[in-house]
């Protein structure tokens, strides 16, 4: 989950997405929504399409193009098609130049090229997986809404503007972190139960030769940091 989120992130890192919904279905799949730019579809140049060499092929994502992403909060590309290898079923849907485009696979293998299936006015790609229980026989593969919830928390803290939803099927659970404020705001909150000293949170940023720092911090009368 996290590395497919983490795509998602990228994308909003790069200014080009501010909303992700991430869904966790009955079945105990899962499916990953956001509006950014959508993967390429455009042939590769081993005649593939982009989203297929993302989706099968390590070290093919957009990270290892410096042009693509200035930051990257994921790892290097692999994380897709690792994804989609480690799945009984997973589905690609990509909305982009005014089109809605699909693909699947089983087992990280395709199960046919890319379909063109429509039209649209909106972005983004949209990825649902099952766990291969071939792979993964022990039962505790269920995925926690409350170790998910967590971490969406946290990433929608380090990406001010970002809305993460939350959505459990099984259980009909619901959670939406955004936060304008990013870290400031995330400093608040773990200051909750304690008693700050001062009531502001200090705040600012800088870039250095390609380096972006945001530094948040308030004191408290506790004795750790």
């Amino acid at each position: 989950v996290y590395e497919i989120v983490d795509n998602s992130v990228d994308e909003a890192l790069a200014g080009v997405c501010d909303n992700i919904l991430v869904t966790i279905h009955a079945d105990d799949s899962l499916t990953v929504e956001d509006n950014g730019r959508g993967i390429p579809v455009d042939k590769h140049k081993d005649g593939k399409s982009a989203l297929e060499v993302v989706m099968t092929v390590l070290h093919a994502g957009g990270k290892f193009n410096r042009d693509s992403y200035k930051v990257s909060g994921g790892l290097h590309g692999v994380g897709a098609s690792v994804v989609n290898a480690l799945s009984s079923h997973c589905q690609v849907m990509v909305r982009r130049d005014g089109f809605i485009w699909k693909q699947e696979f089983s087992k990280g293998i395709p199960q046919g090229g890319v379909i063109k299936t429509g039209e649209t006015d909106k972005r983004g790609t949209t990825v649902t997986f099952k766990p291969d229980r071939e792979i993964f026989k022990d039962e505790s593969v269920k995925f926690e809404f409350n170790i998910l919830a967590n971490r969406f928390r946290e990433l929608a803290f380090l990406n001010a503007g970002l809305r993460i939803t939350l959505i459990d099927e099984r259980t009909s659970q619901k959670q939406e972190f955004s936060y304008a404020h990013g870290i400031m705001e995330f400093v608040s909150h773990l200051n909750e139960t304690k008693k700050s000293t001062h009531p502001e949170v200090i705040y600012f940023k800088g870039t250095r030769e390609d380096v972006e720092v945001e530094i948040a911090m308030q004191w408290n009368d506790s004795y750790t940091e």
